[in-house]
This record gives structure tokens, C-alpha cells and sequence, in this order.
């Protein structure tokens, strides 16, 4: 019995040896029949064609040399100088007549703006005849008083006293014309007897009138700014550099302008002036710069801008920043092949650090050097990150 119950165990035995070396050999060749999928080499590159292209919008370009990094940002806005500025106040009160002119309108120096009715001005007149008249009697006295002394017949004290009369009229005479001269009233046309009850409103300088404040028909105050008129042909920008940049900034520095709110367009500058005092607690120094409007762009005072003042000559490699891709923490940029495939453009996922980045471009350098004159997807980058993680490429 004990024989024959061993001869049952060494059986059973073999069975499990057998079963156990079957399913090993199984598995060998299930993982040999199944190798694991490899993931898509990087450096395999994308196919593309033009049309391809054309649909989702890829640009090729060349890497552009910019001065980025050595520049200075600063923001700021647009504004005038004093003297191309201009407030249209009175120099006496009265009653608004007309305004001759609309807000936006070009105007000249010395255009009637406005009119006002004052009835002071006809006292003015009035007492500027009476003075001009009687200037005429006192005139010929010190004529006839000047003959007689240069002949010997008359006395040094009646001509003293027609010289003395003579001056004070003279100058009296001589106020009045300035007055009315200041009010836009013509002292010949007075004379001829054409008296006036109203005056004129010109304008101080040439530009576009402003904001205009008062209405027809109102009365203002003497020295009461009605419009303001702004020559914007000599606009500039104020800009604002902080005590730890302001070293770096000196008088004929290249300046590049971007229109905050103007779909960001860019316009060249020079800096012309730097303020010797701080702004209020900013520790914030106005910075003057003249602009290169050559394209007579619509510039307007208080539009805001963000500058960047160039410091240094040194040029570097730039893109624009939508050309430069983020996968699992490294950057990357699309260069072309010049090995087309079926007239299809090979795009190759190069790897660079990036620097400074302002005004839409940003500083790259490579990891490995590239060809001089290398193409580079400038638009459309996302896309190709978008298809290349698709193929496989883990983001």
C-alpha cells in the first residue's frame, strides 16, 4: 500500500512540474507575440504640408535679432508741452454771443472761437475817444509850447507844465488801445465811430479745440477758461523710471513705445530730458522722450504706453513668445527641415532656455547650436505641441 500511495504522489508531482513549465512558456511568448508600444522619438519631426499649414495658420520665419536684454520698462502716457497747450479764458465777464467752433475742430492762431457781450466794453470805448480827443488838444499846446521856447519867446515853466500834460495823456491814451488790443477790439475802427458791444475770443495757438466748458448765452467770470485748444504735432511722453534703473537712463536713448489700449501698436522715441526730483513717495522719476510719429499715427494726450528704454547695444536671439512651447517643464521652439518629403515642410522639436521677454518677442538660445539663417514655425506652435503629443509625446 505504501508503494503504491508514493507511486501516486511522484505522479501528481510530475502533473504540477508539467502544468507550471507549460505556463511559463506560455507567457515568454504572449510578451513576445505583445512587445510593449514604444513612444514616438522626439527628434522624429512633423509632417506637414502647405496646405495643411495654410489651415491652421503656422508662419515660418527666421530668428530675429532684438535688444532685450539690455533695456529698461517703464510706463508712462502721452501728454504735451505747456506751450502747445492752451487755455481760452476772457479778460472780462460778459454774456457768451456765439461759439464759432465744435470740439475736435483745427483751428489757427488768432481764429475768433467765441464771441462775448459786455457792456463795460462800451464805457472803454467811450472814455478811449474822450481821452484820444482831448490827447489832440494837449498835443498842440506842447507843439505851440516847444515853437515858442525854440524861438526864445516863451517861459520854461508853461512849457514844463504842456510837456508834463502831454506825457500823461499820451499814456493814458496809450492804456486804453492796449486794453482794447487785449480784447480783440480795434482801436482804428473806435476812431471811425464804429462802437462795439461785443468782442471777440481768439484763439491763443494753433491746434484742435478741446473740451469746450460753457454753453451760448451764459455768463462768465473774467479769467473763465471756456475751451482749451492742444497742438498735439509736438506731443511727447512722460515716463516714470524708479531710482534703481535710473543710472541706466541718459539723455539720447532709443525708446520703444506700445499703446496700451491701441491694439499695442509700437512707435520709436528718443529720450530728451530726465526730471532732477522725485514724484511725491514713488521714488519715481519723470522721464521726457520725444516721439518719431513719422506715420502720423492719432496720438492723443493721456493715452497710456509701456516703453522700453534701450541701455545697451548688445542684440540677441528673439522670437515672438508664441513661438516657444512648455512641455513637462522645458521650453521649446519648431525648426524647420530643409528635407521636404512630397513637397511636405518637416517641423523638429528643439529644445532652449528663454530670457527677457517684452513687446511680444522673447529671448531664446538654443541647447545645441543651429544653422545660421535656421526657420522656425513663429505662429502655430501650439498646434504642432498639440499633434506631437497626440502621436504619442507625453505633455
Amino acid at each position: 500500500m505504501k508503494y503504491q500511495a508514493y507511486k501516486i504522489y511522484a505522479a501528481t508531482l510530475l502533473i504540477a512540474g508539467t502544468l507550471l513549465a507549460s505556463c511559463s512558456g506560455g507567457s515568454e511568448n504572449k510578451e513576445k507575440e505583445n512587445p510593449k508600444t514604444e513612444i514616438k522619438d522626439k527628434e522624429s519631426g512633423l509632417e506637414l504640408s502647405d496646405a495643411q499649414m495654410k489651415s491652421v495658420g503656422i508662419v515660418i520665419g527666421p530668428i530675429e535679432q532684438k535688444n532685450l536684454d539690455a533695456v529698461v520698462k517703464a510706463n508712462g502716457q502721452l501728454a504735451v508741452p505747456p506751450q502747445n497747450k492752451a487755455d481760452v479764458s476772457i479778460l472780462s465777464g460778459g454774456i457768451i454771443g456765439n461759439i464759432n467752433v465744435l470740439e475736435g475742430q483745427q483751428v489757427q492762431k488768432g481764429q475768433v472761437l467765441a464771441t462775448i457781450k459786455n457792456q463795460d466794453l462800451i464805457k472803454i470805448q467811450q472814455d478811449y475817444l474822450a481821452a484820444k480827443n482831448n490827447f489832440t488838444y494837449v498835443q498842440a499846446e506842447y507843439d505851440r509850447q516847444s515853437q515858442l521856447k525854440a524861438a526864445g519867446a516863451g517861459t520854461g515853466k508853461y512849457f514844463q507844465s504842456s510837456e508834463a500834460t502831454y506825457n500823461a495823456e499820451r499814456s493814458r491814451l496809450t492804456a486804453y488801445e492796449s486794453q482794447l488790443r487785449q480784447l480783440g477790439v480795434s482801436p482804428g475802427r473806435i476812431t471811425s465811430g464804429n462802437i462795439v458791444s461785443q468782442f471777440p475770443v481768439l484763439s491763443p495757438i494753433s491746434g484742435t479745440v478741446g473740451t469746450i466748458t460753457a454753453n451760448t448765452g451764459a455768463f462768465v467770470q473774467p479769467g473763465t477758461s471756456i475751451m482749451e485748444v492742444v497742438d498735439n504735432s509736438k506731443i511727447h511722453c512722460d515716463l516714470t523710471v524708479f531710482e534703481k534703473d535710473l543710472m541706466a537712463v541718459k539723455v539720447g536713448q532709443k525708446v520703444s513705445f506700445q499703446l496700451t489700449n491701441q491694439n499695442n501698436q509700437v512707435i520709436n522715441g528718443t529720450i530728451n530730458g530726465i526730471n532732477k526730483s522725485f514724484e511725491n513717495e514713488s521714488k519715481g522719476v519723470i522721464v521726457h522722450a520725444v516721439i518719431n510719429n513719422k506715420e502720423h499715427q492719432n496720438l492723443i494726450p493721456g493715452m497710456y504706453v509701456t516703453a522700453l528704454i534701450s541701455t545697451g547695444s548688445k542684440l540677441t536671439d528673439a522670437v515672438p513668445v508664441d513661438a516657444v512651447v512648455r512641455s513637462e517643464g522645458k521650453q521649446y521652439i519648431f525648426v524647420t527641415s530643409t528635407h521636404a518629403k512630397d513637397g511636405k515642410t518637416i517641423f523638429t522639436k528643439t529644445e532652449v532656455t528663454t530670457g527677457v521677454a517684452e513687446l511680444g518677442y522673447i529671448q531664446v538660445t538654443p541647447l545645441n547650436a543651429l544653422p545660421a539663417g535656421v526657420q522656425i514655425a513663429t505662429k502655430g506652435a501650439f498646434y504642432l505641441q498639440s499633434k506631437a503629443a497626440g502621436s504619442g509625446e507625453e505633455e
